[in-house]
């Protein structure tokens, strides 16, 4: 360092330490700013004291307002509930009881299952399977007091006492009047079972309630979530059912709002998803009921709405309870019926009724061979699309004899066909009944008949609308996969798109189930080999009726493309089967044989059936008929003339 660089040190130095000491602050200065900063601690304090005393007075201000509202609330609550106000406050809990089976969800607020799971069981997505949840169901019961007021058990607060024994969890809601006087729900929980029971039990009760109680009115609701794929497909079979205590089962209308009030004993009444139902059932009877379904708009997690009204009978006195039992549980046949194993006649709930099975014949079919088949098959195999290829083959066999003389019967109309057409040659199309009554004595001389061909149809279209009953609500398919099908009780979508196309989405949806695809395409193939064996493409004007009947696969794609897979894939392997089958019948039927056995029968005594002996003498009335009517107009154009 230079001593020019030190000088310049020097002098900065000085400079700083001479402006610091020329401007430093007077006495007078330092006072007048000790001064101000006093004054804004001052101000400070002051301020955060004022805050202190406003919170005070606030918290005082509360306190005295609790008190004057905790007085005005307990004023209003024994306007409103009179008797019962102690339970008309408090705060909502809820605890979960469950079994091997159900998970079922208690709120004390009402005393009732505020929700119910099931446990083996998820929704389509793999989310829990719920009946019900928190806020979408609701069950009350309304109290008429001797001090003339109208109370609904869902506003007021339960007691829960839980209790166990060996085969069953026990849970007590209480609603307390005074420390003698209660109105107890008792639900019983059984260990491994869908079946719950309920009792409304009053003890003292009858000195708080109306001099005439003896009943209750309930009111149940609940809406119906979405748990499978199609929503379409599942509304459909989402439906409000009840059965009367002496007559068969009814429903409500599952295509729109439906509502209806019931007269006489109601025994019991299903809240029925597809796969799934909520039943209530009367051990004695419901009486007044009313009953009502509502439709929720497709874009809402929820399908239906079901609503129930009724009256029950009740004791104050608690000498007889009021009984109840609840089902929460799948709509399987097997399960539901076994309700019915230790009851007799009337008593019977016959509760597998809401399973739709068709009219009464083809319900016949399903519960007393399909279903017991089907289920022998599930005991050994564990794929349930082998169990459906194995019964189609089953029924393919039962009904071979039929589907045999059907083909027999289109066999001897396609090689008397020339002859046909010589008799429609020789007589001209205006005589139209000497026509028909010499193909008719044709038939006759070579034993053959139309109807034959019919009649086998007729014997198997029972079988056909039980199985198209049958797979939809089969529940053993819930959730079965078979090669690319993810659920058997489902459409099997292959393509799907988002884009609303009108007229096909409404009604085709916005997939293509691949199943439904191939059934279309095995249909026009068999439609295609029916008529050429038949012989009706070859008639004269069957182009329209050509068309129409490649229309019909067609239609059918449009019906079945939402429908369960299973009962696609079925009517695939029964109409490959049925083609196959009648390759064979060509193979082994030769129609030179067929047509020389009919001329052989033409040298044969022919006896006249009863059936072509009332049609003979049908046509011979019917020509009578036409040549006196031909005179009579004759006669009347002749009177005209003159």
């Amino acid at each position: 360092m230079d001593k020019n660089t030190v000088i310049g040190l020097v002098l900065i130095m000085a400079v700083i330490f001479g402006f610091s000491w020329l401007n430093q602050p007077s006495k007078e200065e330092l006072a007048r700013r000790q001064h101000v900063r006093d004054s804004i601690a001052a101000a400070n304090e002051s301020a955060y004291l004022a805050q202190l005393e406003l919170e005070r007075q606030q918290a005082v201000a509360d306190s005295l307002a609790a008190i004057g509202e905790a007085t005005l609330d307990s004023a209003r609550l024994v306007k409103t509930y009179g008797y019962f106000a102690a339970a008309g406050v408090g705060v909502e809990e809820q605890f979960t009881v469950e079994n091997e089976k159900i998970r079922l969800t208690f709120s004390n607020k009402g005393g009732r299952v505020c929700a119910a799971e099931m446990k083996n069981y998820t929704r389509y997505d793999s989310l829990p399977l719920m009946l019900f949840a928190d806020g979408d169901a609701s069950l009350g019961f309304t109290l008429f007091t001797s001090d003339n007021r109208i109370i609904s058990t869902k506003s007021l607060y339960f007691q829960p006492i839980i209790s166990k024994t060996d085969d069953a969890q026990i849970v007590t809601m209480r609603l307390a009047v005074d420390t003698d006087a209660h109105i107890d729900f008792i639900y019983t929980i059984p260990n491994d079972d869908f079946m719950t029971a309920m009792e409304i039990k009053a003890h003292n009760m009858s000195q708080y309630l109306s001099p005439n109680t003896s009943s209750l009115d309930m009111q149940w609701q609940s809406l119906i979530r979405q748990n499978e794929k199609g929503r379409k497909f599942e509304s459909r079979y989402a439906t409000l059912n009840y059965k009367y205590v002496s007559d068969d089962m009814e429903r409500l209308s599952e295509f729109k709002n439906d509502s209806e009030k019931l007269a006489g004993k109601v025994r019991w009444v299903a809240f029925k998803d597809h796969f799934f139902s909520t039943i209530m059932i009367a051990d004695d009877a419901f009486t007044a009921t009313a009953v009502e379904t509502e439709i929720m708009p497709d874009r809402s997690e929820f399908i239906k709405q079901h609503k129930m009204e009724a009256s029950v009978a009740f004791d104050p006195n608690g000498v007889r309870p009021t009984k109840f039992h609840t089902y929460y549980g799948p709509n399987q046949y097997r399960v539901l019926k076994s309700y019915d194993q230790d009851l007799n006649g009337e008593d019977k709930l016959r509760l597998q009724h809401i399973i739709p099975m068709g009219w009464s014949l083809f319900r016949w079919i399903t519960t007393c061979v399909i279903i017991p088949v089907f289920n022998f098959l599930g005991k050994y195999i564990g794929s349930y699309g082998l169990i459906i290829f194995l019964l189609t083959i089953i029924i393919k066999l039962v009904i071979l004899p039929f589907t045999f003389k059907s083909y027999m019967s289109s066999a001897k109309m396609r090689v008397l066909r020339p002859q046909i057409e010589e008799i429609n040659a020789r007589i001209p199309a205006e005589k139209a009944m000497e026509r028909q009554q010499a193909t008719m004595a044709l038939y006759q001389k070579v034993g053959a008949s139309p109807m034959s061909g019919c009649l086998p149809m007729l014997f198997q279209m029972p079988i056909l609308f039980a199985m198209f009953s049958f797979f939809p609500t089969a529940f053993e398919l819930r959730g079965q996969s078979f090669l690319w099908a993810d659920d058997l009780s489902s459409y099997d979508a292959i393509f799907s798109w988002d884009v609303y196309i009108p007229l096909i989405t409404p009604y085709f949806g916005n997939h293509i189930s691949l199943f439904c695809l191939l059934m279309t395409i095995t249909n026009i193939i068999y439609t295609k080999i029916n008529m050429a064996n038949t012989g009706a493409a070859d008639q004269p004007g069957a182009g329209m009726m050509k068309w129409m009947m490649y229309m019909m696969p067609v239609m059918f794609m449009f019906i079945f493309n939402n429908y369960a897979s299973g009962l696609s894939y079925y009517y695939f392997v029964s109409l490959l089967i049925t083609i196959i089958q009648t390759y064979l019948f060509r193979l082994f039927v030769d129609d030179k044989k067929v047509l020389a056995q009919l001329e052989k029968n033409k040298a044969k005594p022919q006896k006249k059936s009863s059936f072509m002996q009332r049609l003979e003498e049908a046509q011979k009335a019917q020509q009578q008929a036409l040549r006196e009517q031909q005179a009579k107009q004759m006669k009347s154009n002749s009177k005209g003339r003159h």
